[in-house]
């Protein structure tokens, strides 16, 4: 059974997360402030933690700085549209992953499930499955409708990027940035071209698998890939 500290204070939310992961063997510790998260932390050590950046004490992002100075396990931030902060600045100050709000409690078990496998450096060999798509990340094979999908490297790594993160809005630069480990200019379109590719590829003429979120970036509906 893995252990998990949820940072949240919304007292619903945390009720909701914690009986949906029970039912996967997932022991869920709330932790409702921010200025008790390293304490408590330090005190019974998870496996992961999920934080959210609104809180009472001390702000999210202070409490993941200050995790990750003390310990290397996985953080998942929990974002809203409203918070100031981006992506890239979530990654920068040490957080491992994030997911938006509202959150989807399969997509944030399967967050939970990628991060733990990626920290206990376990070949990530599950089959990442969304409808008729397949992804096999052992050997970096696609399977679309039952048929393999040949894919350059680019637009596989890029379809990875955005499978581990379905339902999350990513922005050019966090994908540059998980793809490449590089920032965006603002004139490389390399990530909307392959975007083009990979929707042609999987028939997604209306942009409904792979989303446009003007302004933000695109999204991976987890749901749209049963046709």
């Amino acid at each position: 059974m893995y252990r998990v500290m949820l940072v949240e204070d919304d007292t619903r939310l945390a009720d909701l997360v914690t009986e949906y992961l029970a039912g996967y063997e997932f022991k869920v510790d709330v932790v409702g402030r921010g200025d008790e998260a390293v304490a408590r932390f330090k005190a019974n050590p998870p496996d992961i933690v999920v934080l959210d950046l609104m809180l009472p004490g001390l702000d999210g992002m202070l409490v993941c700085r200050q995790l990750r100075d003390i310990t290397k396990v996985p953080i998942l931030i929990m974002t809203a549209r409203e918070d100031s902060y981006d992506e890239v600045s979530l990654l920068e100050q040490g957080a491992d992953d994030f997911i938006n709000k509202p959150v989807q409690p399969r997509v944030l078990l399967a967050r939970l499930r990628a991060l733990l496998r990626r920290a206990q450096g376990k070949p990530a060999n599950d089959m990442l499955t969304f409808g008729s798509l397949s992804i096999a990340t052992s050997d970096r094979t696609v399977t679309w409708r039952g048929e393999p999908c040949v894919l350059s490297n680019t637009e596989y790594k890029l379809l990875l990027v955005l499978a581990e993160s379905a339902g999350t809005v990513l922005s050019r630069d966090a994908l540059l940035k998980k793809m490449r480990g590089i920032e965006f200019d603002g004139l490389d379109r390399s990530i909307d071209n392959s975007i083009s590719k990979l929707r042609r590829k999987f028939d997604d003429t209306e942009s409904e698998k792979i989303k446009t979120v003007w302004g933000e970036g695109y999204l991976f509906s987890p749901s749209a890939w049963s046709a």
